[in-house]
């Protein structure tokens, strides 16, 4: 059992939370207050890394004392060309955003995307807007049985090659660009996952917009939420939740 120190032992499981800003996350503190609260001699520490020294610090995990790490989600879609074996989801998707050493190998998966899919299903979502074909995008798609969805997307040949490859022959695809008016208000949710800076051509919300941004990273989707007086949310809205999935997969 972890002491009231704190104090990290020979056999204490460490687990990283890697991201550019990882220090200012609540990430780390919420998941250690639960390992302490169930007795678990285990702690999460926050890693700042920078884009250059990413695949330096993650292979090196290997030989390191550190058993795996949560990966934060500007660099999501840098882990699959690092980690050693990968679950289909990782392969299929592009993106890894949790990572476990098994001996001097790394395994890589994905956590938050089904934490994100129970979560619209609390909130009773049916009908879903997606913005962009990123990573994301993709794992969410996989994940999507029993939502109503429909793409979004600037450039519509990037669209139809998005929905081939995640074998959506029928998707509703749609463009989306400035010099259009989007009404997105007969959706309950919309979800930004595209590299779009502005989003002024969307006139209407509705009730849920969301992304997985981190409160550092720049969100279009919660500028125009702003301008637009509607409730915006975040990777960082939903982290009881995905600290909870987290804490199942170190200690299970």
């Amino acid at each position: 059992m972890m002491n009231n120190d704190n104090q990290i032992s020979n056999q204490t499981t460490l687990f990283g939370y890697i991201g550019e800003h990882a220090g200012a996350s609540r990430f780390s503190a919420i998941i250690n207050k639960t390992f302490k609260e169930n007795g678990s001699d285990a702690m999460m520490i926050p890693m700042n890394i920078r884009e250059d020294d990413l695949y330096f610090t993650v292979s090196n995990m290997k030989k390191s004392h550190v058993n795996g790490a949560v990966i934060s989600s500007e660099y999501v879609h840098l882990i699959p060309e690092i980690v050693d074996t990968a679950s289909s989801m990782v392969k299929r998707s592009g993106m890894c955003d949790i990572v476990f050493k098994e001996g001097e190998t790394l395994r890589g998966d994905i956590f938050s995307i089904r934490v994100l899919s129970e979560h619209l299903k609390d909130l009773l979502a049916s009908k879903i807007a997606i913005i962009g074909v990123n990573p994301y995008a993709k794992a969410f798609s996989f994940l999507a049985c029993g939502f109503e969805v429909s793409y979004f997307n600037d450039n519509l040949e990037e669209l139809m090659a998005f929905t081939q490859e995640v074998e959506l022959p029928n998707a509703d695809i749609n463009r989306i660009a400035f010099d259009m008016e989007v009404d997105l208000s007969d959706f309950d949710v919309v979800l930004d996952f595209s590299s779009m800076d502005i989003l002024s051509m969307i006139s209407k919300l509705p009730k849920v917009s969301m992304d997985m941004k981190n409160s550092k990273q720049f969100s279009a989707l919660k500028k125009r939420a702003d301008e637009l007086g509607s409730e915006y949310a975040s990777y960082d809205t939903i982290l009881d939740k995905l600290t909870k999935k987290v804490y199942k997969e170190i200690v299970k």
